[in-house]
């Protein structure tokens, strides 16, 4: 959908009037950061960046929009992987100024903050109240909150906390007419009707804007252990992670997986990573026991339940942190690996899920797939394996020229979801699906379950004022899907 060449124009005056001038971007170079997908495969256009203060400016500036016919696209951090928040016309509606925590029950263990606080400063107000914000990945520094809801980020903690979706009570929207959704309420149990929050968490700005959210608080660990483990192959680390949870139950916090290629590009690029174990092995896993209880000791535990699995031929090798440093170190090898991988050329992601109990066949038989139909290309597949969350990512073949490679992403893609969607998977596991897995999801869908998400966004935004063309196209030339 674009707007008539004069419906932006017509409307500037009021906008600067009512969020002020400093606040309505027009300049090229005022624009340019807000264009650009993270990572660099999208470059889209707006003819106006708007930063409102409060929600009263967000639902002015939407339903003045509206009222002209003028696309909206909401951002936070702008740190999305899949071009969900590209703006393709319209204006860009940044929640930057949105910073506020807008109070803090200890009792009730919530928070209730503004859509454009950054991750990390939730963490840190939930910390200084003894509390603990689990919801953890590697943009917290920059990334915002409600671009953490509208997307439904997961992260490393997904496992013992769940994805986002599981993290937040209530939220304050701005619905495409401009009219504001209260929501805001810290209640663990709320059946009077629908359950409006969950229709907005996941919905990447397309149906609403989230202006607040009341957030879940847990207790926060007192102590923890981290252990690296060498595996022969995931068959085994499926076996480990299997005997871990039956032994530590909800202690056991992270259990991360990565190849042996992977550990090796992190060693190759990463300033200050130290190879953890003396040898070299197919698969490593990367797991975490945690603890709030006054006294427990979880690094006995874990030691003592890598010595069972080390003498019963799970683990091949193993290593355990002797303190937070040594704890940070094995975290950094799984933490930037995606930045290793980066630095290794052009890389085609999947970001997707299985059954656990079917991630070993998926990684045998993508692997075998992808590396039949195209000599030479490095699987990395990595992740969040305890909750079936695997970035199956294909380093180009090496000396292969990048362009080249990408423009492969296409047929990767049929490989790669086909499989996953015969294991019952998704091929959109905690990234979303933006404009890069649009056209995935109508190939893939049920077709009711299409249809019913068709209905849904032409309920709540029957003109495609919101983020059009992203997860659902309804008008008839959306942007294309893929770079």
């Amino acid at each position: 959908m674009t707007e008539p060449p004069s419906a932006l124009d017509a409307i500037l005056p009021a906008l600067c009037e009512r969020l002020g001038p400093g606040n309505v971007l027009t300049a090229a170079d005022d624009l340019e950061p807000f264009l650009v997908e993270a990572r660099g495969l999208y470059r889209g256009r707006a003819g106006a960046v708007l930063r409102p203060a409060d929600t009263a400016e967000v639902a002015f500036a939407v339903k003045t929009c509206a009222g002209a016919g003028v696309p909206v696209v909401a951002q936070g951090g702008n740190t999305g992987l899949v071009g969900g928040g590209v703006p393709f016309g319209g204006v860009v509606l940044s929640l930057a100024r949105l910073t506020r925590v807008r109070g803090l029950d200890p009792v009730g263990a919530t928070i209730t903050v503004e859509a454009g606080a950054v991750l990390a400063d939730v963490q840190a107000a939930a910390e200084a109240a003894g509390l603990l914000f689990p919801l953890s990945l590697a943009a917290e520094g920059s990334c915002r909150i409600g671009g953490n809801l509208a997307t439904n980020a997961g992260g490393t903690n997904v496992l013992a906390y769940g994805n986002a979706r599981d993290l937040v009570l209530g939220l304050e929207v701005v619905l495409a007419d401009g009219r504001v959704w209260n929501g805001l309420k810290g209640l663990r149990k709320n059946n009077a009707g629908y359950d409006l929050k969950q229709l907005f968490v996941g919905s990447e700005g397309t149906l609403g804007i989230v202006t607040a959210a009341v957030l879940k608080l847990f207790p926060k660990p007192l102590a923890r252990a981290v252990g690296f483990c060498g595996l022969p192959s995931p068959r085994e680390a499926l076996a480990l992670f299997e005997a871990l949870r039956a032994r530590a139950g909800a202690g056991l916090t992270a259990f991360e997986v990565l190849p042996r290629f992977g550990l090796e590009l992190v060693l190759r690029h990463i300033d200050g990573a130290v190879r953890p174990l003396a040898g070299s092995h197919h698969t490593y896993a990367l797991v975490e026991f945690s603890t709030s209880r006054p006294g427990a000791d979880p690094g006995a535990e874990l030691e003592e339940a890598l010595a069972d699995a080390l003498s019963g031929g799970l683990v091949e090798d193993a290593t355990i942190g002797a303190s937070e440093g040594r704890n940070a170190a094995l975290w950094k090898l799984r933490e930037t690996l995606p930045e290793a991988q980066s630095r290794e050329g052009g890389s085609i992601k999947h970001d997707v899920s299985v059954p656990l109990s079917r991630l070993p066949d998926f990684l045998e038989q993508a692997t075998a797939a992808c590396e039949a139909a195209m000599p030479g290309l490095r699987v990395c597949a990595f992740g969040h394996f305890g909750d079936g969350n695997i970035h199956f990512n294909l380093s180009q073949p090496e000396g292969a020229d990048k362009a080249a490679f990408l423009a492969e992403w296409e047929r990767f893609n049929r490989i790669v979801h086909d499989i996953v969607a015969g294991m019952d998977g998704s091929i959109a596991a905690e990234h979303g699906v933006g404009l890069i897995k649009r056209d995935e999801l109508a190939h893939y869908a049920d077709p009711v379950a299409l249809d019913l998400m068709r209905r849904v966004k032409a309920a709540l935004d029957p003109n495609d004022i919101l983020n059009p063309g992203k997860v659902v196209a309804l008008s008839a030339d959306p942007p294309r899907a893929l770079p």
